[in-house]
């Protein structure tokens, strides 16, 4: 059976998983009996609910003659590395492109890295049932973009599908009438365009993981393809690791891929897919060679973390109320266990306390890991996301970005307003039919807690995609800090309603009657910059005289929701997010206002000294 090993790569949202679903249940992969959902490659509760790959899933069809590997990936900026390496075990790509949308961020971040690592392309016009779809510019835009990115004559040369992933209809010609619910085309397409892997499979085995995955039977597992030779089960082999050291195992558990199932094999030969376990610290990029026969692969660049927050034990005085997983045992393990599959993940232990200093590619990683280990039953408090600083050549450099932001013509004037107060450079604009585009490059700092306020300012029509750059010289401003200040409780206890509404004409309420909160806990905005200890726990003192009617009733404002993200985007230097299974609080990390005060004093002494 001959092997063809693809990816499929697009921007966020421009419905690579919905195609692989297709490809899937069209291919005959799955049983005519079977239940099957929606988006069946997203097998992560958090990837269903936000519409989004996190990790790279290898899937394998057969169609005809022919095994397909291929492997769903993120379309994400944050989880870029993922795309990078899997480059190395495919020999081509599918880029999906939304027919309305274009080309978009995410999708010239991808396809840089397919040029790079020079596979072939083929070129998939998704949704073209959608309303409004303009396939003569979309295509123009792809063109533009191969030459963007310096393509080669024959990268350029792509075949182009149009398609309807959620109707499952696909063509070679962009008429909707040409459209039939088959996914033949793009099956057809593969085969004739994409080149067979090499199957030099009587040669020394060289293999080479490229994805981890974890489990707690049989350890790290290492995903990648067979680059020559043949690796068995119980075949004693010898990892090359990338600090120059070797270490002999034996490979206990080998797997191919089936559909959606891993499923256990004798052997592999050169050019498929596998996955193998034996080895417990198994790294990417390591090669895994013959016994007495080593010889080395390329070793596969590994992006390197942007942003850093500190994760900390609760100690808060609601801590252990909520959740199980609170000692510090229990959240080294976790965070030990993340970076066992997760190769873009560091933390360290910060000496003498129960923190740890956690470095991931971008807030929706780390968002993503805290929102996993809150339904894991876990409680802890994380700091606001600073940037990573390197030093280049003795000058002090930071991360920036490619910033992308679409919405409405009226609201573009203050969007444009805001990032310019965080350091942004526009680099061009375009307007079309009311919506209006601006590209910018910007300090990764500004970004931090700008989603938010893009959202207000937008009323929540506007589209942002950010994605890495390159490290340059930090500006000395002040960038992304919040304006204004907060209302603190000065008091612990259950918020009433009296309590809010001697309060709520000063700023922007958080809570509601009936919450319980503690002293140094954010219970609202302030509307000037500095910060306000409220008593929001005071009842209305009883008399034995009848109140007027209008007392008796007391209209309050709905409060401000916050969501994970957006309470990591608001809070400051100075603050921190409280994470239990069912809450988020925000809150001081000096609880006291007497001793906030003299920390106060004291910085400023510091300062002038």
């Amino acid at each position: 059976m001959e092997i063809r090993n693809i990816a499929i790569i697009a921007h966020v949202d421009h419905g690579k998983t919905t195609l692989v679903d297709q490809l899937l249940k069209q291919s005959g992969t799955f049983r005519t009996n079977e239940v099957v959902e929606d988006r069946v490659m997203d097998s992560n509760d958090i990837e269903r609910e936000r519409g989004i790959t996190i990790l790279a899933k290898p899937t394998a069809i057969n169609y005809k003659d022919y095994k397909i590997n291929i492997l769903d990936t993120p379309g994400h900026a944050d989880f870029g590395g993922e795309v990078e390496r899997i480059m190395k075990m495919v020999d081509g790509v599918l880029l999906v492109v939304d027919a309305y949308e274009g080309t978009m961020p995410q999708t010239r971040f991808v396809l840089k890295k397919a040029l790079e690592a020079n596979v072939k392309p083929i070129v998939v016009i998704n949704k073209v049932d959608r309303p409004n779809t303009r396939v003569h510019e979309v295509i123009d835009e792809v063109y533009e973009l191969f030459m963007d990115l310096d393509a080669t004559d024959e990268q350029i040369d792509f075949p182009i599908v149009f398609a309807s992933g959620l109707k499952g209809t696909s063509s070679y010609e962009e008429d909707l009438e040409t459209q039939k619910e088959t996914m033949e085309p793009i099956y057809e397409t593969i085969i004739k365009y994409i080149p067979a892997p090499s199957m030099d499979s009587s040669s020394p085995l060289q293999f080479q993981p490229a994805l981890l995955d974890y489990n707690d039977y049989v350890g790290r597992i290492g995903v990648g393809r067979v680059a020559r030779g043949t690796i068995k089960v119980n075949q004693t082999v010898t990892c090359m690791r990338l600090d120059g050291t070797n270490k002999q195992f034996r490979i206990q558990k080998l797997f191919g891929f089936s559909g959606l199932k891993r499923v256990e094999v004798e052997s592999v030969s050169a050019g498929d897919i596998c996955a193998i376990a034996g080895l417990e610290d198994i790294g990417v990029g390591e090669t895994v060679c013959e016994t007495g026969c080593l010889e080395a692969l390329p070793p596969l660049r590994i992006d390197e973390p942007t942003l850093e927050m500190t994760f900390s034990t609760n100690n808060s005085p609601f801590a252990g109320q909520e959740g199980k997983n609170v000692t510090a045992r229990k959240i080294e393990e976790r965070l030990a266990k993340e970076s066992q599959r997760d190769v873009s993940l560091r933390f360290t232990r910060i000496p003498n306390t129960e923190s740890w200093l956690v470095k991931g590619r971008g807030e929706l990683h780390l968002s993503i890991l805290i929102e996993n280990m809150r339904r894991e039953d876990f409680e802890l408090q994380v700091s606001k996301p600073q940037v990573i600083t390197k030093e280049i050549d003795g000058i002090i450099c930071e991360p920036y970005e490619d910033l992308q932001v679409e919405c409405p013509d009226e609201s573009i004037g203050g969007v444009i307003e805001a990032l310019g107060t965080r350091g942004a450079i526009m680099e061009n604009m375009t307007s079309n039919n009311g919506q209006t585009r601006v590209n910018y490059v910007i300090p990764s700092r500004g970004l931090i807690g700008f989603s938010t306020d893009f959202m207000t300012l937008t009323k929540g029509y506007g589209i942002i995609n950010h994605t890495y750059k390159e490290y340059r010289a930090r500006e000395n401003v002040s960038v992304g800090e919040r304006k204004n200040g907060v209302l603190v409780a000065a008091n612990a206890g259950k918020a009433t309603a009296y309590g809010i509404g001697q309060v709520e004409d000063r700023g922007v309420m958080f809570v509601e009657p009936g919450t319980e909160v503690y002293e140094g806990m954010l219970v609202g905005e302030n509307a000037y910059e500095n910060d306000l200890a409220v008593n929001v726990a005071k009842a209305k003192n009883l008399s034995n005289m009848r109140s007027s009617s209008k007392d008796t009733t007391v209209v309050l404002k709905k409060p401000r929701r916050f969501s994970l993200e957006s309470c990591l985007d608001y809070i400051n230097e100075d603050e921190l997010v409280e994470i239990t299974p069912s809450t988020f609080r925000m809150r001081k990390k000096i609880l006291n206002e007497v001793e906030r005060k003299k920390q106060r004093i004291k910085e400023a002494n510091s300062y002038n000294n």
